[in-house]
């Protein structure tokens, strides 16, 4: 299947193929070059190399110690067309270390008096140029959540309100593979207000997260991001043939408390670690759970949660009643998991969605090492965190969602500078 790209005005011609002050193709995107930084590489090698050691330093893997990051407050470059994203529903990277968001284009009539709606899928290269942009709203599933670039530069995509998951081409012309039906749920009543039933060997219920295999391009599920709807792992081969499931795991102990609103099985993102392991988001149980590829449960690595109750006395003026994202403890911390490039993955970052934060840890002791972040509406804070990716420099990218009247709506590269 074809989707159109240039027809709507989305394409963009790639960096490299135009001078430095042309236009970026049908977008218009002036790609404007800073004359400092000219001047700057006219000093000599010199000074040059001290600017890299700066804000290019070893990774931190090599250097033996915690990296320590901080925002790029200048990517990605300014939108051409005057574009501007809604909640950001998903972040990923690719092996050139390009880019891609996913846009749920849900702007207020107020934004649009001076804005366009950006496309549904965008991509940038590293400076944070716009270098490709696409989707068909009569072909992507309704409620893009997330994304995912496989091995072999395909680009997934889960849809939480049409119960499917979509495999593009990497310029998103062509839809690969699709696992479900648009508009059919795994629920009791094939909708997303039915009851669900955990058990569909061809769709889901609000999938979440992806991850391919690279040995045999077996694709694993998160599919249940929200409480109420499925609540497993589902696995199936490279062409969309089911294989296995499993659940979230639960202590004698947990199970005899009940189904209580902390261990509601909430599983929201899946990563498989070069361990040949399975993590997987357990957010309601503040954790993520480490299992094998057949579902064998290995271990809990526990993602704090900070008890911030004393700041929410006086809600202030709402624009919604109390719901999801305001109420205490509303999310759970275990939001997304991404690990450090190096072949050890020594680090394992997981995006904290309670704390607005993204922790550090020792990958093979789970113990926490740092954070960053914080809540707030500034460069370098969250407001409603969602998914995140690492790219092959140890960059770190946060999608932001924002829900009711939160800011959010954007994504956010964070860049080592030091390590401690």
């Amino acid at each position: 299947m074809q989707l159109a790209n240039t027809a709507q005005g989305y394409a963009t011609a790639p960096r490299e193929s135009r001078g430095l002050n042309e236009p970026l193709g049908d977008a218009g995107m002036i790609n404007n070059r800073n004359p400092w930084c000219l001047a700057v590489a006219g000093t000599g090698v010199a000074i040059l190399a001290i600017g890299l050691l700066i804000f290019h330093p070893r990774p931190a893997e090599a250097q033996g110690s915690t990296p320590k990051y901080e925002v790029d407050p200048f990517w990605p470059r300014p939108l051409p067309n005057q574009w501007v994203t809604g909640s950001v529903g998903g972040v990923c990277t690719d092996a050139q270390d390009h880019v891609f968001i996913v846009n749920r284009r849900n702007l207020t009539d107020n934004e649009l008096d001076a804005a366009y709606q950006a496309p549904w899928v965008i991509e940038f290269d590293p400076e944070g140029d716009v270098v490709n942009s696409w989707g068909d709203a009569n072909v992507l599933g309704s409620g893009r959540h997330a994304c995912y670039v496989d091995h072999e530069n395909n680009v997934w995509l889960p849809s939480n309100q049409d119960g499917i998951v979509q495999k593009y081409s990497h310029d998103g012309s062509k839809l690969l593979l699709q696992i479900g039906a648009r508009g059919i749920i795994d629920s009791s009543d094939g909708t997303v207000a039915g009851r669900a039933l955990n058990s569909s060997h061809t769709g889901f219920y609000r999938p979440g997260g992806i991850a391919v295999d690279r040995g045999g391009g077996d694709v694993y599920v998160s599919d249940g991001e929200e409480p109420g709807s499925n609540h497993r792992v589902a696995v199936f081969d490279r062409n969309g043939r089911f294989l296995r499931q499993w659940v979230l795991h639960r202590t004698k102990a947990e199970m005899e408390a009940g189904e209580g609103d902390e261990f509601m099985q909430v599983p929201h993102c899946v990563a498989i670690g070069n361990d040949g392991l399975v993590y997987v988001c357990d957010r309601r149980g503040d954790r993520v759970q480490v299992f094998d590829k057949m579902g064998t449960f290995q271990k809990d690595i526990l993602i704090p949660y900070e008890t911030q109750s004393s700041h929410r006395a006086n809600y202030g003026e709402r624009t919604q009643p109390p719901g999801p994202g305001y109420l205490p403890r509303a999310w759970g911390t275990a939001g997304w998991v991404g690990f450090s490039p190096d072949q050890a993955q020594r680090f394992m970052f997981v995006l904290n969605e309670e704390n607005e934060q993204v922790d550090i840890f020792d990958h093979a002791s789970g113990k926490l090492l740092s954070s960053f972040g914080r809540s707030g509406h500034q460069a370098g804070e969250f407001s409603h965190g969602h998914t995140m990716a690492v790219d092959s420099k140890g960059n770190i990218f946060v999608a932001e969602v924002g829900v009711g009247n939160e800011a959010g709506h954007r994504v956010q590269k964070f860049r080592i500078v030091a390590s401690r």
